[in-house]
């Protein structure tokens, strides 16, 4: 296989470079890209265009086995490539998720592509089939080609192991059953939000707008406060969430975001807590508790 490069070239045609580097965000939450239950081999090893830590995706028997077979995205977001790479790489038909605080997926060689550009898309949803589209001349067997990249460096440097289900992929080769079952569109958990080292120890729901979340990270007798969306996942829209130690000021973070508000950490060592956040017209505020 060939050299896939960096230049892309978007649905209008136009090539598209790599963007410049800024910090990436928490990792979103990765299920693997393919429907719910079905078990797929991926190797990171075996072709020479890769750079990283790509992953090829098989599960068939015979070369042609997984021809058509759904590929489904990983994780929300927005579909910013979805065009094929005609001569420029060698990713044949490409869709490309942005999902937000520097971080996206690629889907390359698919047969057809499901989804159009500017599409928002949920975790889980079709977005192409398993093909062997690629740079004319370049003779390759169908699969996925799978990668993970983020805004805070330069390419090859950008691309990040793989993780599925909270589980870094076994590199150089691993087979795994999808958990891409549904179940919340939103990429983002509170735990992931927050950082290493943090546990929810409290939470409300907020209608069918967001959940608001309080972690406790006992190494650091730090809270954390964070609303996720469940609505209007991927569009800005009014969002908060807060944290006030009993004694001192509020902490607040709030403005118009795509996935969610905070994190908001505050230490409270020994010291009860006020939290909440809201979500539109929805809010909640709790009485000081979690203490201790």
């Amino acid at each position: 296989m060939i050299s896939l490069g960096v230049a892309l070239i978007s649905a209008t045609g136009f090539i598209v470079l790599a963007p410049s580097a800024s910090a990436a965000g928490p990792r979103p939450a990765f299920q693997l890209p393919f429907p719910c239950n079905q078990s797929w081999h991926g190797n990171s090893s075996n072709s020479s265009a890769h750079r990283a830590w790509e992953i090829d995706f098989n599960r068939g028997g015979t070369p042609d086995a997984d021809l058509g077979d759904t590929v489904v995205a990983a994780a929300a977001g927005k579909v910013v490539i979805s065009a094929h790479q005609g001569s420029a790489n060698g990713y044949g038909n490409l869709v490309k998720i942005d999902h937000g605080g520097g971080w996206s997926t690629y889907y390359a060689h698919l047969r057809i592509r499901s989804v159009a550009l500017n599409a928002q898309v949920s975790r889980g949803q079709k977005i192409g089939e398993v093909g062997n589209t690629s740079k004319p001349g370049n003779n390759i067997s169908p699969h996925l080609h799978y990668e993970v990249r983020t805004t805070d460096a330069s390419y090859p440097a950008n691309i990040q192991k793989a993780v599925f289900n909270g589980v870094t992929f076994g590199y150089p080769d691993q087979t795994l059953t999808s958990r891409n079952c549904g179940g919340g569109a939103n990429p983002y958990d509170a735990t992931e939000v927050c950082g290493s080292g943090y546990s929810v120890v409290d939470s409300a729901v907020l209608g069918s707008a967001a959940t608001v979340y309080l972690l406790w990270n006992g190494g650091t007798s730090q809270n954390c406060a964070v609303t996720i969306k469940s609505a209007s996942v991927g569009t800005a829209s009014s969002v908060s969430a807060y944290v006030e130690v009993q004694g001192s000021n509020r902490v607040t973070d709030s403005g118009n975001f795509e996935y969610y508000a905070g994190p908001v950490r505050v230490a409270a060592p020994g010291k009860c807590v006020k939290w909440g956040g809201s979500a539109g017209s929805a809010r909640y505020d709790s009485p000081f508790e979690h203490c201790d």
